[in-house]
């Protein structure tokens, strides 16, 4: 014979052990413990770059924050410093929030036909070529400049302390083993940075108004590369998304936060 009461009984213990794992300090807990070992994956990448500090101190917060409501602490920080650190990371939840926004709006951006001049920004050289998220930017323009034969591109990128050739020199060299004509590509290995890829392309390019320029990058960056060039020229400023691999772009969206956040001036 069933035991209704006992049943409803169990059936309340399970929901309210569930609720108790699902408790916003486990949550805490569990962002901590994903934020650390997500960093350890970043950092096994090898991109060259200290974003995997993001990662660190990311799992830093939320397991402070895991510690707080664990041992009940946040009754005895001061009313005021409680509100305030709200405040702050309310306000941070936004401007986080509208920068993701942002960088989707430019996310799958195909670019318009028939540009004049497109511009791969750089990004890192290895011993063997370039990297995977270079390769992609250069098979886009690739696949971008075998369906416009009249459009002209040029590759940007300096040499950094860990690279054996310029991002500029390696791009022009991919581009010509894939059967990209050498007089259609035009090099810049100078720049540091996205803006000075972009400000010293232009020179290169010597644009006017009438002309349709392409900015090719990955998707996450997309948006902040059009929205450096068009501080740069009355051109018509075009986006083409180049891919990311999936299990890196979490780091990669939360990067160029900071990007556009530095850029944003």
């Amino acid at each position: 014979m069933i035991n209704y009461g006992e049943s409803m009984g169990n059936s309340i213990a399970n929901i309210t052990k569930k609720k108790r794992f699902l408790s916003l300090k486990n949550i805490y807990l569990i962002i901590s413990v994903l934020s650390f070992l997500y960093s350890i994956a970043v950092y096994m990448v090898g991109s060259g770059t200290y974003s995997f500090v993001i990662w660190i101190a990311a799992a830093l917060f939320f397991g402070f924050l895991f510690v707080m409501d664990q041992k009940k602490l946040w009754s005895r920080v001061p009313k005021a410093v409680r509100y305030a650190f709200r405040t702050v990371v309310v306000a941070g939840v936004l401007v986080f929030t509208i920068c993701q926004v942002c960088i989707l709006t430019a996310f799958f951006s195909k670019g318009a036909p028939g540009a004049d001049y497109i511009i791969v920004l750089g990004a890192q050289m290895r011993s063997s070529g370039p990297s995977i998220i270079y390769k992609y930017r250069l098979n886009s323009a690739i696949e971008y400049l075998r369906n416009n034969p009249d459009t002209k591109v040029v590759v940007t990128g300096g040499q950094g302390s860990n690279e054996p050739i310029s991002e500029g020199e390696g791009g022009k060299i991919y581009l010509m083993e894939k059967e990209i004509s050498e007089d259609r590509i035009i090099v810049e290995s100078t720049s540091l940075d996205t803006d000075e890829n972009i400000v010293n392309a232009m020179k290169l390019i010597n644009p006017d108004k009438d002309m349709t320029i392409g900015i090719v990058t990955n998707n996450f960056h997309l948006f902040r590369g059009m929205m450096l060039a068009r501080r740069h020229t009355d051109a018509e400023i075009t986006g083409i998304a180049a891919f990311t691999e999936y299990q890196f772009l979490p780091n990669n969206m939360v990067r160029e936060t900071f990007g556009i956040l530095k850029d944003i001036y």
